[in-house]
Parts: structure tokens; sequence; C-alpha cells
């Protein structure tokens, strides 16, 4: 019974995402989360929400965004958030997980064949644009980027 009210939850989420507009609007939307409380990436990481995952090992998983602004566009999210639920947040501590996680943007860059360029993403707070606030990267890429991106 619990399990099938978490993943009603879980998916009314996901719709409210889905519904906002633009990212701008839904980090306006957001608010960083207490310690204990769940993330949407939390929810994918807990296989809760399903997610099209193309890359995973005991410390990353990697999936397909579900709002693509690119052909390609993957995140990027470390398993443990550890308070890590932004960059201008990390300390000395989160050095090896941030390494991690863009040694696995190039891993992933490399099987999605962008060799020609891509841009990876972290947006940081709400004037960062930053709707979900679990650190990840965005992996932008197949086709050709402009300048300055925002």
């Amino acid at each position: 019974m619990l399990a099938s009210r978490s993943w009603r939850v879980a998916a009314r989420s996901e719709h409210f995402w889905r519904s906002m507009s633009t990212e701008a609007d839904k980090a306006r939307a957001a608010g960083e989360p207490q310690p204990h409380e769940l993330t949407i990436f939390d929810k994918i990481i807990n296989k809760e929400i399903p997610a099209n995952v193309i890359f995973e090992n005991d410390k990353v998983l990697a999936f397909r965004d579900i709002s693509p602004q690119a052909p390609t566009h993957v995140l990027v999210i470390p398993k443990v958030r550890a308070g890590l639920t932004r960059l201008i947040r990390a300390d000395e501590s989160h050095k090896e997980i941030l390494g991690e996680l863009l040694y696995t943007a190039s891993v992933v860059a490399r099987n999605e064949k962008l060799e020609d360029g891509y841009r990876i993403v972290i947006n940081d707070g709400k004037n960062g644009c930053q709707s979900v606030y679990h650190l990840h990267l965005h992996i932008i890429g197949g086709r050709p980027l402009g300048w300055p991106p925002g």
C-alpha cells in the first residue's frame, strides 16, 4: 500500500515538473529541500520514478532529460546527495564525487558520439535556473550551440 501511494505521489511530482513552461518557472517554484526530503532525483535513484538510464555505476547515474534542449540532453547525478544540493555548497569532502561526475560526463559524451562538441551545464541556485536541489550536470549536444548561453 505504501509503495503504491509513494508511486502516485512521485507521478504527480513528475507531472508537475513536466507541466511547468520554462526552466526559469521551475527554478522560481523550487525550494531547497531539507536534508531528509527526497528530490525527484532521489526517487529516480530509488527506482520510484522511471528514467531512461544510459549509464550507471555505484556512484553516479546518467539518464536522458525528459525535456531535452538539444538532440542529446543527459543528466548526470550523484547517487548519494550528501548535502550537495548546489555547487556553491561543495566542500573538500565532495571533491571525489565532483571528479566522478565530470569523468562520467566524458564517458557519456563519447558513448553519445559527441566528438564535435557539447556543453556541460550546472545550474546553481534560483538565479542560475536550478529547479532540482540535488547537484546535477546537464550534457547538451548533438547540434551547434550558441553563445552566450543564457
